[in-house]
C-alpha cells in the first residue's frame, strides 16, 4: 500500500510530501492503525482537516529521547495518547500476571511500548522539546484524571497530569476540545492560559482562577488516608460529570490544585457523521508488514461504530466515566456510505462485522429531559428498573439495519458489540428482537447478565436475573419459530465487590440446573475509574456509602471462580472447600443437585474409580473380551472403564466472535 495514504511517520515521509515542517506531533503506545476505531487516528485525522500538518509517532523507543527528534521538532505541540486500551489491563490479567501476546503491537508481540506509556512518553516529550507543550489524552489519561486507586500498585496514585509533567490533559472524547487547544496554541496563545476549554484538566498553585463554578473534593493527600474521603470524591467525580449541569471540580496535590473543567458537549450528529468519514486509510501501516501485521485490525475491519456514549450504567465499566452517559448517534446516510465502501475492498466478503458501539441498541438519549437537565444524578436509566421516562424505541435502529442489510454486495449483517436485552424488553410488540433473530446472530448470541444475586447485581448497576430469564424465554421462542439453531452464551463475572460466597454458590447451583457450565468466567478486575473499582478499595459503595463486602485475597477470588467452574478436575478441591465454607455440604454427594462428589471420590473418567454406596463394585474385565467387561459395545456404548460421552453444553454450533 501506498504510504502516502497514511499521515508521515518519518522524517522521510514528510519531505516526500514537501514538508520542511510540521505542527503537531501524535504519539501513541499502539502501533500505527489509521482506522476510526482507534483514537489516534481520529485525533490526528482531525487536527489533518483542522489545516495543521501532523505527524504520527507509533510506539517510540523509550529509553531515551532520541525517537522523539527524529522528525525534528514541532511547531505547536505534542500530543500523547496511552492506546486504545489501558496499558496495564494490555499487559497483565486480573491476577498481576503478565500477558504473552499485545493485539495492538506488530506480530502480537509484547514489550513494545512500557507500563503507563503516557507518562513515560511525556517525559521523553519534555526531554526532547523541553519549550513545547506537552498535552495528553485518550483512555489512560481520562479514567486516571484524578486521583486515583491504582490496582497494580495497590495504593492511591496522584492524577496523572502531575506523574506525566503534562501542560494539559484531555478527557473523554477529545475532538472539540484538541481544535480548541490547537487553534489557540496557532494563533500564539501561551498553553498557561488554556484553561477554559471543557473537557480539560490543568494545574494550577493553589486558589487558582476558575473560568466555571467549581466544587472541590477530598484533597489527593486525604483520599490516601481515608476510604471514607475516596469514596466520598469518587460520588462527586461521578455526579459532576455531566456536560449540561457538570460543574468543574478541583482537588488539592500538595501546594497545587487540579482543575477538572467540565465536560465537553457531545458532539451533533453532523460532527460525528464528519469525524467518521475523514479520509481514514482504514489500514494497518505498510511497515508492520514484514513484523506479522497488526491483530487488533481484524475485529474492526468490517465493523461500523454507528453511537458514543452509554447510559447502561454497569459500575464496572468505564464508558460512563469517559465517553458519557449522553448516547449520540451518526446519520443512515453516513452508516451507508461507510459500508458501501466495505464492498470496494477485495478483502471484503460480504459479511459486515458489526454495526454496534459501547452499547449496540442505543441510538438516542435515554429521555428528552436530559437534553434540558442533564443526566439524573445517582440515578441509572435501566437499573434495578427501567425509568418511567426512559425512550425505549428501537425504530431507528431497525431502520438502519435494513438500509444496511440492503446495501449491494453484503451477504449478511451481525451485531457484536453489547446489546442490552433489559433495554430492548423495554419496547412493547418491537420488531428488534425478532429481526436480531433472524438477521443479525453469529450462531451466538453474547448478552451480560454477570450474576443471578439481587444484590451483586444492585452492586453491579445491573438489572436483576429475572430480566435476563425473560430475554432468554424470547430468545429460544424465537429461534425455535424460525427453526434456527442459535446460542445465547451469558457472560459471567465471579469476586464483584458485594459478591460472597454463598452469592456464588446461587449462580453454580443456577448453572447446574440449566446444565450450564462456562467455559470462560471473568474475575473481576479493579480497573481505574469504576465505582466498582472504589468499592473494591474502599469496601463501600459510594452511592451509599454503606459497607460492602470484598473478595481480595486471591484464594478468596480463586474459591468464587472455582464455583462457577465446578466441573473441571483440577478445580475440585477448591469446589469442595468452598462449598464448606459456605456451609453448603448438601452439593457434595451423589444426586443431580450435587456440583461435586466427595474427594476420594470422582465422577467416571476423572482418574478415581467411583464407588457409589450401596452399589456393588463391578468385576475386573477376564482377558478375552466378554460382554460386560469394559470393551467397546455395538452402538457406542462403554463398559465402566471409560469415559463417558463429554455432555453438551448447550453452546456448541456455529462460532461467533
Amino acid at each position: 500500500m501506498d504510504t502516502t495514504a497514511f499521515l508521515p511517520v518519518s522524517r522521510e515521509d514528510m519531505h516526500s510530501r514537501d514538508w520542511w515542517y510540521y505542527d503537531f506531533l501524535v504519539v501513541t503506545a499502539d502501533a500505527y492503525v489509521d482506522h476510526p476505531s482507534f483514537g489516534t487516528a481520529i485525533i490526528a485525522r482531525c487536527l489533518e482537516a483542522a489545516g495543521y500538518r501532523t505527524a504520527v509517532l507509533a510506539q517510540p523507543d523509550w529509553h531515551s529521547a532520541d525517537a522523539f527528534r527524529a522528525m525534528g521538532r514541532p511547531r505547536y505541540g505534542v500530543l500523547i495518547g496511552g492506546g486504545n486500551i489501558d496499558s496495564m489491563v494490555a499487559h497483565y490479567t486480573a491476577a498481576k500476571k503478565r500477558r504473552s501476546s499485545d493485539a495492538y503491537s506488530p506480530g502480537n508481540r509484547m514489550g513494545l511500548r512500557p507500563d503507563r506509556p503516557t507518562i513515560v512518553y511525556a517525559s521523553r516529550a519534555r526531554e526532547a522539546f523541553p519549550d513545547i507543550p506537552v498535552v495528553i489524552g485518550g483512555l489512560e489519561a481520562s479514567l486516571r484524571r484524578f486521583a486515583h486507586y491504582d490496582y497494580w500498585d495497590d495504593a492511591v496514585r496522584r492524577s496523572i497530569l502531575f506523574d506525566a509533567g503534562a501542560d494539559l490533559l484531555v478527557y473523554g472524547m477529545g475532538e472539540r476540545a484538541t481544535r480548541e487547544i490547537a487553534d489557540r496554541l496557532a494563533r500564539g496563545e501561551p498553553v498557561e492560559r488554556l484553561t477554559d476549554i471543557r473537557g480539560t484538566c490543568w494545574a494550577g498553585r493553589n486558589g487558582p482562577e476558575l473560568p466555571f463554578e467549581a466544587v472541590e473534593l477530598p484533597s489527593f493527600e486525604a483520599v490516601c488516608a481515608s476510604k471514607r474521603d475516596y469514596a466520598l470524591a469518587t460520588r462527586l467525580e461521578y455526579e459532576e460529570h455531566d456536560p449540561i449541569r457538570g460543574r468543574a471540580l478541583l482537588q488539592r496535590h500538595g501546594d497545587r490544585t487540579l482543575v477538572v473543567n467540565p465536560p465537553a458537549m457531545p458532539l451533533s450528529r453532523s460532527e460525528l457523521d464528519a469525524v467518521a468519514e475523514l479520509p481514514y486509510a482504514r489500514e494497518v501501516h505498510p511497515m508492520y508488514e514484514p513484523l506479522g501485521g497488526v491483530a487488533a485490525i481484524e475485529e474492526v475491519r468490517f465493523s461500523v461504530t454507528h453511537n458514543r456514549g452509554c447510559f447502561g450504567g454497569c459500575n464496572f465499566c468505564s464508558l460512563a466515566f469517559h465517553q458519557g452517559r449522553m448516547v449520540t448517534s451518526r446519520s443512515h446516510e453516513s452508516v451507508v456510505r461507510e459500508v458501501e465502501g466495505f464492498t470496494r475492498d477485495p478483502q471484503f466478503k460480504g459479511y459486515v462485522h458489526d454495526v454496534g458501539g459501547p452499547s449496540a441498541n442505543f441510538r438516542h438519549p435515554s429521555c428528552q429531559q436530559q437534553l434540558k437537565n442533564g443526566m439524573c444524578k445517582n440515578r441509572s436509566c435501566l437499573a434495578p428498573t427501567p425509568c418511567k421516562n426512559l425512550d425505549p424505541s428501537h425504530a431507528d435502529y431497525l431502520a438502519l439495519l435494513r438500509k444496511v442489510r440492503a446495501v449491494p454486495g453484503v451477504k449478511k449483517v451481525f451485531i457484536r458489540s453489547g446489546i442490552r436485552y433489559d433495554y430492548l424488553l423495554c419496547e412493547e410488540n418491537s420488531e428488534f428482537l425478532s429481526e436480531l433473530v433472524r438477521h443479525h446472530v453469529s450462531g451466538q448470541l453474547k448478552v451480560a447478565p454477570e450474576h443471578c444475586s439481587a444484590h451483586v447485581l444492585d452492586c453491579m448497576g445491573k438489572p436483576h436475573f429475572h430480566v435476563y430469564e425473560k430475554f432468554r424465554d424470547k430468545y429460544q421462542r424465537l429461534n425455535q419459530r424460525y427453526g434456527l439453531e442459535q446460542y445465547l452464551v451469558p457472560y459471567l463475572m465471579s469476586s464483584h465487590p458485594g459478591c460472597t460466597l454463598a452469592d456464588a454458590v446461587e449462580l453454580a447451583v443456577f448453572l447446574n440446573r440449566t446444565g450450564r457450565q462456562p467455559e470462560q468466567v471473568q474475575d473481576f478486575y479493579p480497573t481505574p475509574g469504576t465505582l466498582s473499582t472504589c468499592m473494591w478499595y474502599t469496601e463501600l459503595d459510594p452511592r451509599t456509602m454503606e459497607p460492602v463486602y470484598v473478595a481480595k485475597s486471591p484464594h478468596d477470588k480463586a474459591l468464587q471462580r472455582a464455583l462457577l467452574q465446578w466441573k473441571r478436575p483440577e478445580l475440585r478441591r477448591l469446589v469442595v472447600e468452598a462449598l464448606h465454607r459456605a456451609g453448603r455440604e448438601d452439593l457434595i454427594g451423589y444426586g443431580k443437585e450435587c456440583l461435586v462428589r466427595p474427594l476420594g471420590q470422582r465422577k467416571r473418567g476423572d482418574g478415581e474409580t467411583p464407588k457409589a454406596p450401596g452399589k456393588p463394585q463391578r468385576r475386573q474385565a477376564r482377558p478375552g473380551g466378554r460382554p460386560g467387561d469394559g470393551k467397546s459395545r455395538p452402538g457406542g456404548r462403554k463398559g465402566p472403564g471409560a469415559p463417558p460421552p463429554k455432555p453438551r453444553n448447550g453452546r456448541r454450533g456455529p462460532s461467533g466472535r
